[in-house]
């Protein structure tokens, strides 16, 4: 009775072919590796430097940039997003859960959710891009219109190829205006005006993001301006850019900015009648229970939450 063949074993010039045997390669014994090569850890001839013959001679100070210290290793690490994601932990929390839900239990399934406060940032210069061009011209309309930069913008942040400033309530009209008509600037178009409620940014909780559009130039930049819940007035730019008028009463509609100035500042989403602004982050949930075959559904506030 023949025997089975046996299968040939791979010799060193076999085992990177698609029969190659996965899994990890075992080390080398002692006993494998050749006399240049004294240790298993001058094995690679890389390690070696120019002065030495031998690749057996080479000593950790040669080493190749391959191999990098846990120290280097530690440091290039730090520069990684996740990592400069942990400052913020520092930051008080705000907020938990998904929607804000208070008195009942989050009917979201993030009941663990924890919102740290994000702290103010400001980008020094050079901002890249146009972006140096865009703030010096301003900042020269600005001043020869005898308004200093600082008096009029808060702060500038350049952050993902965006560039935002920060501008005092009080002087919107007269910043938009510089954009609008000065030549090296000419923002002719305002595409809109967002509102956002934040409840934990004490005195500065109701914010207004007007975003420029340059086309002469195809450029943009973003404006925003904040104003406190006590006080919830930020001057019109109907008169600068038209369009806004239809922008500002939607803004008032869902967040109660009230847009100084405005020839008609109504309800444009909305019943006229309706009570209160829909977008506020403190605005309650509340819901009518719906009927749907049969099954009543709850309002969301009222909703059993899920363990």
């Amino acid at each position: 009775m023949s025997r089975p063949e046996e299968t040939p074993k791979a010799g060193s010039e076999e085992t990177h072919g698609s029969q190659a045997p996965q899994g990890p390669v075992p080390p080398a014994s002692a006993g494998d590796a050749s006399p240049g090569n004294a240790s298993p850890g001058n094995a690679s001839p890389g390690n070696a430097s120019p002065g030495n013959a031998s690749p057996g001679n080479a000593s950790p100070a040669n080493a190749s940039p391959g191999n990098a210290s846990p120290d280097n290793a530690s440091g290039a690490d730090a520069n990684l997003p996740a990592r400069l994601g942990e400052e913020r932990l520092a930051e008080p929390v705000i907020r938990t859960g998904m929607f804000g839900v208070s008195g009942t239990p989050d009917t979201s399934g993030y009941g663990l959710l924890r919102v740290h406060r994000v702290p103010p940032i400001e980008s020094p210069q050079p901002y890249g891009s146009y972006f140096d061009e865009v703030a010096d011209t301003l900042a020269g309309a600005l001043e020869a219109a005898g308004i200093g930069f600082r008096e009029a913008i808060e702060r500038v942040v350049a952050d993902r190829g965006e560039l935002t400033f920060h501008v005092r309530r009080e002087r919107l009209p007269e910043v938009a205006a510089k954009l609008r008509d000065d030549p090296a600037l000419r923002f002719e178009l305002c595409t809109g005006v967002s509102g956002v409620h934040y409840l934990e940014d004490t005195g500065r909780e109701l914010h207004a993001v007007y975003h420029l559009l340059s086309i002469t130039h195809n450029r943009r930049v973003r404006l925003e301006v904040t104003a406190p819940d006590a006080d919830p007035h930020i001057p019109t730019l109907v008169g600068v850019y038209p369009t806004n008028n239809w922008h500002e009463r939607e803004t008032w509609d869902f967040f109660g900015i009230i847009f100084d100035g405005h020839p008609a500042l109504t309800r444009i989403q909305m019943p006229d009648d309706w009570k209160g602004h829909p977008q506020r982050k403190d605005y309650p949930l509340g819901g009518i229970p719906v009927e749907y075959r049969g099954a009543k559904i709850p309002a969301p506030d009222e909703r059993r939450h899920y363990a």
